[in-house]
């Protein structure tokens, strides 16, 4: 390649390259811009064939150039107008992400309302009615060897007949204490040993005594409705919490943007879900609280039945 070419091309590059820096109008960068195309194919009809072209770094130095005046446009104010825009019709009376939290809110209140009746189940078991019932014993603490179990753990307690229990020891070792246990138990039974197992009869029940046990009843059954409620009562506020907030509107008239900013991430809710899914879910809350009321009704029913022999 002769020493000529290469002043040309080299001369050529420095007056584009001031051109390109000194102009200040975007009419006279686009005329500029369109030069560029027209010169790389003079300087390449220029040059002789050659496998390699050495002046290749100075055309890909013009075409970065180029693009990279392409691309580094200025915003205007229209533009930082436009992503104003944009963002208050994202942000201004949008709502926060819907979250579908029924299911677990069902599911938690249900576990609650299960234990309180499984609880009231427990505490009417220990009182003693006219009838026998096996699991009347169960609360019985029986220490033996210095370990104190629950008497269902240490025998089986059967019924004989309405007025019988039977209990038969896993260790026939352990029969006196079972015993010792079993009489000063408030229930007022005193089980006699038959062989390797023991006999106790259930005494009749006087009216005194009828009313006291049915006053423990109706006490059970008001406490079981009040840990009901307390749990349709968490499920409430939950679903209330989780209802969803608009945003302020304060971005979209203008006001400082810190300030809209903190009220923004203040409005802003954790998960949520829409007004109809709550008042659904509310209902279904509704139900399952008189459901499982009515059924504390029911068992303290039966259980006064069972005490009066009626």
């Amino acid at each position: 390649m002769s020493s000529a070419f290469v002043r040309r091309s080299l001369r050529s590059y420095r007056t584009l390259s001031l051109l390109l820096r000194t102009s200040t109008s975007t009419s006279i960068q686009s005329r500029h811009h369109s030069y560029l195309p027209t010169f790389s194919i003079y300087l390449s009809r220029l040059a002789p064939p050659s496998p390699v072209n050495p002046c290749s770094s100075a055309l890909n130095f013009l075409q970065e150039t180029r693009r990279g005046y392409a691309k580094g446009r200025r915003q205007t104010k229209f533009d930082d107008d436009d992503d104003d825009d944009e963002e208050v019709e994202k942000e201004a009376g949008n709502i926060a992400q819907i979250v579908n939290i029924g299911p677990m809110v069902k599911a938690t209140a249900v576990s609650q309302m299960e234990a309180a009746i499984d609880s009231l189940s427990r505490e009417l078991l220990k009182l003693r009615t006219g009838r026998a019932s096996a699991g009347m014993l169960d609360h019985i603490i029986v220490e033996t060897a210095g370990v104190k179990m629950p008497l269902n753990r240490m025998a089986v307690v059967s019924v004989i007949d309405s007025k019988t229990l039977s209990v038969t020891p896993y260790d026939p070792n352990t029969l006196k204490e079972l015993e010792k246990a079993i009489v000063s138990s408030p229930l007022g039974l005193n089980p006699k040993a038959d062989n390797q197992r023991l006999i106790a009869s259930i005494p009749p029940l006087t009216k005194e005594h009828m009313q006291a046990v049915c006053k423990v009843v109706a006490k059970s059954s008001e406490d079981v409705k009040q840990s009901i409620r307390r749990a349709r009562q968490k499920a409430l506020d939950s679903i209330k919490k989780s209802l969803p907030r608009k945003i302020s509107d304060s971005k979209k008239k203008g006001k400082d943007k810190g300030a809209s900013e903190s009220k923004k991430d203040k409005d802003k809710a954790g998960p949520s879900f829409s007004e109809d899914d709550a008042k659904r879910l509310e209902k279904e809350i509704e139900d399952l609280t008189k459901k499982f009321i009515k059924s504390a009704e029911d068992i303290c029913k039966a259980k006064e039945k069972e005490i009066t022999g009626g």
